[in-house]
């Protein structure tokens, strides 16, 4: 089956399909329930709103549910061939993964760009629009409640939605779930024989069978006992079923009974590093965080997790990664707590969060082509931390993204490490811009600005609370969200002000602005420009005055205050002039030349015109030139001299060649 782009966020993978054994029941009233007449059809008419058939695999963790998901999608899979879509609601720490998050993993895996800041709503929308017309499937797992799953579900009857949940999702109408219990005694056989070898189970099958019962038939409890007989070829599997029959009844369920026999047979250090997993941002691990947790080497970190996938304790995930079970976290983190002190634990976070700043910044190096600079900014760094080529880094920053962007959120959300979490946020934004660029970075960065902001307010850091709300202003105001921008401009303009940071509070006043500008209300955007250039005056900011000049003529030439406009330009014009900036210059003087023709002045802009078009010619400016030779080329027309409007646009069309703007440049007067 064809599975639609994914991340590496948690999810349990195929590794437990290619193991699956037993459901056939199960699987047998799954394909059975797609075809089922809905609640809403049984009167014989039609569904006022068809929406895609959901069906509801309910399990506690570790029960096999998701490998039940899986093994069922992949028979069902020829009757979808528009592929496969994968979502996982609960990290493996348990919290609830933001529907928004979920939608924007949907649309990722389908292709499409989702614009940063956009609501629930509008990303839902978005995503059935996505689906309209498509036969999918979406595998939903570990949803915590009913309105996670309503806000992906398609409204085309031709999709199919798989959701596994601890219990029932009251709230979504005529689902019926599929409740696991553990696995039969021969499938629960069939599982150990899997993992052990047949040998060992034929012996004694009679033993097989009692840790099976003693595991009550749990697929995830059964991985880790034949996990562990794999470990220890020569353990007696009648000894191990004796082990867990001898355990104290403090040792609640067969998952926690398997879980210690396994944890106790490990090394001191092992024991150690399994403690500090659930560290690990949304359960994703790797060789390097492992190591920064555990404090040591890259390569003894990559054998202990090794070790740990064999056991059950971990699963092996693509791109070198592994995944922390969710049905295991709960008990590891009980034993983080009981077991290490705060001190330790908060240590081995810093640990981890400076090891991926340092990532970061490697990642970052490659993406730039000064070679000076990269030898700069990879001096010091280990040889372990450096990537061989771009490619490799950027493949290693798409993978780790969701670990990444998790480790984010908690080291803000800690509180203790704020200076360490502000590195790695910045790092973060840097890697992403220059591997993917801004535009297409978007939707990551905005979540990322929104943690900065956190931050700064939480510590009063004005500076960075104002850099913050401009930086999510500009992506609310590219967005179209013109009123929300305006009013984190205006929040910017108070914490510059606190800061003291004449830096922010212009920027702040100029885009405050130009959001009026968007928005057709002149006096405003003139009154807040003004107050821009009048701060730039007063510090000598040349090249800002320059640039707010031709701001408040663009806002007065809307406005129809031609000769304010005329004034403002020129006043552009010889900014431009002073900064020796020929082609600021240039572009001055071509609006200064549309103005004169809009207030009724052709003879004057044709003169602007040629004094425009001869600076363009200077700096090589070839479309500026065919632009304004097209100007220059409508006023004659319009002063009645149609011969030499024709030399001007052929002069216009030979500048431009082949060039894609072309038609944009020649019907710009239009």
């Amino acid at each position: 089956m064809r599975e639609l782009r994914s991340q590496p966020d948690g999810r349990e993978r195929s590794g437990s399909v290619a193991d699956f054994v037993g459901r056939r029941r199960e699987l047998k009233e799954l394909r059975e329930d797609i075809a089922r007449t809905g609640l809403d059809t049984l009167s014989g008419r039609k569904a006022k709103a068809p929406r895609a058939r959901v069906l509801l695999i309910a399990g506690r963790p570790g029960s096999g549910r998701t490998a039940l998901a899986e093994a069922f999608v992949r028979e069902v899979a020829p009757q979808y061939p528009d592929g496969l879509l994968r979502v996982r609601l609960t990290t493996p720490g348990g919290e609830v993964v933001a529907t928004e998050r979920a939608v924007r993993t949907l649309l990722e895996g389908l292709g499409r760009l989702t614009p940063p800041g956009a609501g629930e709503d509008d990303l839902s929308a978005a995503l059935r629009e996505a689906l309209d017309g498509r036969r999918v499937i979406l595998l939903v797992d570990d949803a915590a409640d009913p309105h996670q799953v309503d806000a992906l579900l398609p409204d085309t009857p031709e999709c199919l939605v798989v959701v596994t949940a601890e219990g029932p999702l009251t709230g979504i109408p005529d689902v019926r779930p599929c409740t696991l219990g553990g696995l039969d005694t021969p499938s629960a056989v069939e599982l150990i024989g899997g993992i052990i070898g047949d040998t060992r189970v034929t012996v004694d099958p009679r033993a097989a069978e009692k840790i099976a019962e003693e595991c009550g038939g749990q697929p995830a409890a059964l991985a880790l006992v034949a996990g562990w007989l794999a470990a220890h070829p020569k353990a007696a599997v009648a000894d191990v079923a004796k082990q867990l029959h001898d355990m104290p009844p403090s040792t609640s369920g067969p998952l926690a009974r398997a879980f210690r026999l396994v944890y106790e047979s490990l090394p001191q250090p092992a024991q150690r590093t399994l403690r500090l997993l659930p560290l690990a941002p949304a359960g994703i691990l790797d060789s390097h965080t492992a190591s920064a947790l555990a404090g040591c080497s890259v390569a003894a970190a990559q054998s202990t997790l090794e070790d740990f996938s064999g056991l059950g304790l971990v699963r092996h995930a693509p791109d070198g990664l592994f995944l922390l079970p969710g049905c295991l976290a709960p008990l590891i983190q009980a034993l983080l707590e009981t077991k290490e002190r705060p001190a330790e634990v908060q240590l081995a976070r810093a640990r981890m969060l400076e090891r991926t700043v340092r990532l970061l910044t490697s990642c970052r190096a490659m993406a730039e082509g000064d070679e000076d600079l990269l030898r700069e900014r990879l001096d010091g760094l280990p040889r372990a931390l450096r990537f061989p080529d771009r490619r490799a880094a950027a493949t290693w920053l798409d993978t780790r993204l969701p670990a990444l962007s998790a480790a984010a959120s908690v080291a803000v959300a800690d509180g203790g490490l704020d200076t360490l979490a502000r590195r790695l946020v910045s790092a973060l934004v840097r890697a992403l811009a220059e591997h993917r660029g801004t535009e297409a970075a978007a939707p990551e960065l905005y979540g990322l600005h929104r943690l900065v902001l956190d931050v700064a307010e939480r510590r009063e850091l004005h500076r960075e609370q104002a850099a913050a709300l401009l930086n999510l202003a500009d992506l609310d105001a590219e967005t179209g969200r013109t009123q929300e921008a305006l009013g984190r401009y205006r929040a910017a303009l108070v914490a510059g002000k606190a800061a003291k940071d004449p830096y922010a509070t212009g920027r702040a006043m100029e885009s405050v602005g130009g959001a009026y500008q968007e928005l057709a209300d002149w006096p405003r955007a003139s009154d807040w420009f003004g107050r821009a250039l009048s701060q730039a005056l007063a510090r000598g900011e040349r090249l800002d005055e320059a640039r707010l000049y031709g701001r408040l003529g663009n806002v007065h030439t809307y406005a129809g205050r031609y000769g304010d406009a005329l004034r403002n330009w020129r006043a552009a014009a010889a900014g431009y002039r002073r900064l020796a900036d020929v082609p600021g210059q240039a572009k001055a003087l071509s609006e200064m030349a549309r103005v004169q023709e809009y207030a009724g002045r052709p003879e004057e802009s044709l003169h602007t015109c040629r004094e425009a078009i001869e600076l363009a010619r200077r700096v090589g400016d070839q479309r500026l030139q065919a632009a304004l030779q097209v100007r220059l080329a409508d006023t004659l027309d319009r002063l009645g001299d149609p011969a030499a409007a024709r030399l001007h646009r052929s002069a216009a069309d030979r500048l431009l060649g082949d060039d894609p703007a072309a038609c944009e440049i020649r019907s710009a007067s239009d």
